[in-house]
C-alpha cells in the first residue's frame, strides 16, 4: 500500500475523533453529547469494523475513566463541566475510548 493511501486511511480512521472534539463547544449538555459521541462511534464501527474494535474501545473507556478520575481528583486538572464524578465530563472518558480505536487502526494500516 502506498503512503499516500495509508494517510488517506489513517485520517477518515482519526475523523470522527476531529469531529467529536469540534462538537464540544457546540453541545452544552454532556449527555446529549454524550449521545453524539456513542452514535458517531456507532457510525463508525458500521461503516468499518476492524477485529475487536469493540473490545478496544471497552478497553480504553474503563482505563481512562479510572486514569482521569485518579488524574483529576489531584486537583492538577479540573473541568467545568463535571457530569461525571462531579470531577469530569460524561463525553471525555468515550472520547478517550474511541482514540484507543482509532489508534490501533493507524497501527494496522501502518503495518499493511
Amino acid at each position: 500500500m502506498k503512503i499516500k493511501d495509508k494517510v488517506l486511511q489513517i485520517f477518515l480512521n482519526i475523523l470522527p475523533v476531529i469531529l467529536m472534539i469540534g462538537f464540544i463547544p457546540i453541545f452544552k449538555n454532556d449527555y446529549v453529547l454524550t449521545g453524539v459521541y456513542v452514535l458517531i462511534i456507532v457510525i463508525s464501527f458500521v461503516i468499518k469494523y476492524y477485529q475487536r474494535d469493540y473490545l478496544f474501545f471497552i478497553f480504553g473507556l474503563i482505563i481512562m475513566t479510572l486514569s482521569e478520575y485518579f488524574f483529576v481528583s489531584t486537583d492538577v486538572e479540573t473541568f467545568g463541566r463535571n457530569s461525571l464524578f462531579g470531577l469530569m465530563p460524561l463525553w471525555l472518558p468515550v472520547l478517550w475510548a474511541y482514540g484507543f480505536v482509532a489508534m490501533k487502526r493507524a497501527i494496522i494500516i501502518l503495518d499493511k
